[in-house]
């Protein structure tokens, strides 16, 4: 059962100029150690974080509450599985949420597609919930299920 979903387009120029207007301070408030970490490991983190910034508007949509309702921006960090596939790994007011609109006996699932054709990057969030089986429980996801 799909339970939420959230797309975002983020020009990549917007954060590039605010990476330089804002720099650490910026990437701090809204972004996780994991993001930060992988988004500076080229020559021009901007389209990353572009990326990441979209995936963080995207899931919030697909939340149902945006960023308010104890929704914040390092609630929802970007990750990957270990097939490199990524996927977000929510905490504080994003995992609650996420627990508030998963039906008991149902566990969470979260897809997510990156994509970026200078000078956009986009993200689709869709948040589905799947049954748990009799006597055991899916394997848990990246998503903390």
């Amino acid at each position: 059962m799909i339970l939420g979903v959230g797309q975002d387009v983020t020009d990549i120029r917007r954060i590039a100029a605010t990476l330089l207007r804002f720099g650490d301070r910026f990437s701090q408030r809204v972004f996780t150690e994991v993001e930060r970490r992988r988004a500076t490991r080229g020559t021009d983190p901007a389209p990353s974080f572009a990326k990441r910034f979209a995936a963080k508007e995207a899931c919030a949509k697909a939340l149902g509450t945006g960023l308010r309702h104890g929704v914040f921006w390092r609630d929802m960090g970007v990750v990957n599985a270990p097939s490199g596939q990524p996927t977000l790994a929510l905490t504080g007011g994003a995992a609650a949420r996420l627990k508030d609109m998963t039906p008991d006996g149902w566990e969470a699932r979260i897809h997510l597609s990156l994509t970026d054709e200078p000078p956009y990057a986009v993200a689709l969030v869709i948040i589905e919930a799947l049954p748990f089986s009799v006597g055991r429980s899916l394997a848990p996801g990246p998503a903390g299920g």
